[in-house]
């Protein structure tokens, strides 16, 4: 796959390193020979946020032939997008290449008019702005990404690696957007969304270890029943605190996030095993296959038997 990299002055080395980190991994590490290229208006260089020149930037037409096209920021100094990376945008996704906006480069993408009359969203500080100039915008202020299909766009910062790893597990399967967020030291998917950092900072609590203790032991003991009260005793907490504690440091419900990590668990084994259906539903907690055909269906929009027919390698 090839991917094309949008590159503005004034952006910042974070912004415009993060879907290089990522596809480039699946590269390294010889999961697929993916391909990155960095591109502008114009060829030649651009300026960072940081005051760095970024040297042998290619022109817009590098973005002609790829498959995936990335807006990872914008500037925050109303400066319009301008014709060359509109028609370089909208000619992409004409031709059927996904477009995606991360972060405030989710703005890009709505001033094309890639997102009228669909969901959408940014960085929390630019959500009230992005609802104002584009009412016909469904803008979701809590979520880390969203993926339509054809567009993507995700939330402020750091979320940039959520969207990019779910490009990868969705092209490529949980195990590979497993390896490469362990490659990169980040977790593979994180539950909550960015409400959870809308000015609300999370408490200094001595909490947050138990909290993760009683994660890590529920990781272990997936095929057991894990209801509130076995994670709470395992935090040495009351119920109700362990609850509390536990949407304050994962912004989701425990029994949520014991679902993901057992369809996590699921997908690895359909993946990488030949273990039938069965088995696989019992070892993973769900305890019937229908249960897991259920869970799975919901959560991926496939069936267990058909992802492993995609993703299988056992």
């Amino acid at each position: 796959m090839r991917i094309a990299i949008h590159a503005v002055d004034g952006a910042t080395m974070f912004h415009l390193s993060v879907p290089q980190m990522v596809f480039d991994e699946v590269r390294r590490l010889r999961i697929a020979p993916w391909e990155t290229v960095l591109f502008a208006d114009r060829e030649g260089s651009v300026r960072t946020f940081e005051g760095y020149t970024i040297g042998d930037v290619r022109g817009p037409e590098a973005a002609a032939d790829a498959d995936l096209v990335v807006v990872p920021t914008w500037v925050d100094d109303g400066r319009p997008v301008g014709p060359v990376l509109t028609r370089v945008l909208l000619d992409a996704h004409e031709r059927g290449a996904m477009i995606a906006g991360l972060c405030l480069g989710a703005l890009v993408v709505a001033e094309v008019g890639l997102l009228d009359g669909r969901a959408a969203v940014t960085h929390w500080q630019a959500a009230a702005g992005m609802s104002a100039r584009h009412p016909a915008i469904a803008v979701d202020s809590a979520a880390l990404y969203l993926d339509l299909g054809d567009v993507l766009t995700s939330a402020g910062t750091a979320s940039g690696l959520d969207a990019c790893l779910h490009v990868v597990r969705s092209r490529l399967g949980a195990e590979a957007a497993n390896r490469v967020a362990r490659s990169l030291v980040v977790a593979p998917h994180r539950e909550g969304g960015q409400a959870q950092y809308i000015e609300r900072p999370l408490p200094a609590d001595p909490a947050d270890d138990r909290v993760a203790r009683a994660s890590a032991w529920a990781l272990e003991h997936l095929e057991e029943e894990l209801g509130v009260h076995r994670l709470a005793a395992a935090a040495l907490m009351s119920r109700r605190s362990f609850v509390r504690a536990f949407r304050e440091a994962t912004g989701t419900t425990p029994a949520a996030w014991v679902r993901s990590r057992r369809l996590d668990e699921a997908r690895r084994l359909l993946e990488s095993t030949d273990l039938p259906i069965d088995r696989i539903a019992a070892d993973c907690g769900f305890g019937t296959p229908v249960t897991l055909r259920q869970n799975f269906a919901q959560a991926f929009g496939s069936t267990p038997s058909g992802y492993r027919r995609r993703f299988g390698t056992g």
